[in-house]
């Protein structure tokens, strides 16, 4: 099972990856989380890695060399989503290289790459790389791949979703959040996806959560889990380690639970 989540960028994405990566792997799965957000560099402390693993960016001649192989590309009328630059066409997780993957007791972690540079481009090759290594990445029984998506709907345009079996829309008490979240569902079912729900993040109140999830369900987006508001991850994110177990661990087995119940 492939799951895609998605939402606004401060919506807590990454917290709601690390969670689920947890709560998978408690439960005897074997998770391997994919960092396809170009922008967020955190998500490895999260996890509780000392370092990221090499970006699989450099397995296909850094983001420079497959720019210029994507310009190629281009100039022979040839499309973005259909550009493949991955040798395998079958890549299992046992495949991909050590120094390209960081594990630890069941839980791993692929990095497809990041902005680093001022003046360094488009996140283009970014997509074109994460599109295909989803599209060809087997799992075994009891694995399960997390991915966590760059902020925005830019990768639905890339056809990374093309290959996921379910989209989690993060939501944070926020209108742009709330709007974000509905187009994330119709992008998801014009990819093919046939499981999109929400998740709401951050959540303070009873009533919070009860607007936010009468005006998602009023709009034909279901909700499949309330995290609220955790002072244990705050603290986290503040200061650069990793999740704790606290309200919002307790929260996020309802939504594995959900998910699992649901596939």
């Amino acid at each position: 099972m492939k799951i895609s989540i998605c939402g606004k960028g401060g919506s807590g994405k990454s917290t709601i990856v690390t969670l689920l990566a947890n709560e998978f792997k408690a439960r005897g799965y074997r998770v391997v989380v994919v960092d396809s957000d170009e922008s967020n560099s955190g998500l490895y402390r999260m996890l509780g890695f000392d370092h990221p693993p090499i970006p699989l960016m450099e397995l296909v001649g850094s983001k420079k060399g497959l720019k210029e192989r994507m310009a190629v590309k281009f100039s022979s009328g040839e499309s973005e989503p259909k550009m493949e630059k991955l040798t395998l066409n079958k890549i299992l997780v046992k495949d991909i290289p050590p120094q390209h993957i960081k594990e630890s007791d069941g839980l791993r972690l692929v990095n497809i790459g990041k902005i680093l540079h001022s003046l360094e481009g488009c996140a283009c090759p970014m997509g074109v790389l994460s599109r295909e290594f989803l599209a060809k990445l087997y799992l075994d029984e009891g694995e399960i791949a997390i991915v966590d998506m760059e902020a925005g709907v830019e990768h639905f345009g890339r056809g990374i979703e093309t290959s996921i079996d379910e989209v989690l829309a993060v939501v944070e008490p926020s209108f742009e959040s709330l709007e974000l979240a509905l187009k994330v569902k119709q992008l998801a079912a014009g990819a093919g996806v046939k499981n999109t729900w929400a998740i709401l993040n951050k959540i303070t109140s009873d009533e919070i959560a009860m607007r936010l999830k009468d005006e998602l369900a009023r709009r034909g987006l279901e909700v499949i889990g309330i995290v609220h508001h955790d002072p244990k991850i705050f603290e986290a994110c503040l200061e650069g380690h990793r999740l704790e177990e606290g309200v919002a661990s307790k929260d996020i087995r309802g939504v594995v639970d959900a998910v699992l119940s649901k596939t």
